[in-house]
């Protein structure tokens, strides 16, 4: 996985730059998510890799499956066929819609909770994580019944302990040293 970021991102940053060049982010964004998600496909897979058929046919495909595609997301569709990278464009559409909400100053996080949220919580959260970091948040929330209690907050490579498992954790490996 490290070696196909590595790869992908300077075709994220790339396509990225000409789209806020461009005014076009939302576009780009949108045509990059459509083609990774239909280059994910198995079946759009082996045919990527099918030496029969034509460069041409195979970006046709793709971008029959995607709609209406920018040019210049044309031009880099086809570089990557041509090049037998097509197979990173799942990646860059990742790091290209990670590029955006940096761009537009939001936030991901994930919140893993040892039991379902209200939506009070969620908001509350969210709230504070806002003004922690002075960014809009999106929050994606997944339960997970082994925390025990309370939550824990993964924001990029940040990770906010604040659960009863990680609390027992700590405790533990307090004792052992």
């Amino acid at each position: 996985m490290a070696e196909l970021t590595t790869v992908a991102r300077p075709y994220a940053e790339a396509a990225f730059r000409v789209a806020v060049e461009t005014n076009a982010v939302p576009a780009f964004a949108r045509s990059l998510a459509l083609l990774g998600a239909a280059a994910a496909d198995a079946q759009a897979a082996a045919l990527l890799t099918n030496p029969r058929v034509s460069v041409n046919e195979k970006a046709g495909v793709l971008i029959a499956a995607s709609g209406e595609v920018p040019t210049t997301i044309s031009n880099l569709l086809t570089t990557l066929i041509e090049s037998g990278k097509a197979s990173l464009l799942p990646s860059i559409a990742f790091q290209f819609a990670a590029l955006q909400r940096a761009h537009d100053g939001v936030l991901k996080v994930t919140i893993t909770s040892a039991l379902p949220l209200t939506e009070a919580d969620k908001a509350g959260l969210v709230d504070a994580l806002a003004k922690r970091h002075g960014k809009r948040v999106e929050a994606e929330v997944v339960v997970d019944e082994t925390l025990i209690g309370g939550a824990r907050i993964q924001i990029g490579d940040e990770v906010i302990h604040a659960s009863v498992r990680d609390t027992l954790d700590q405790m533990k490996q307090a004792l052992a040293a």
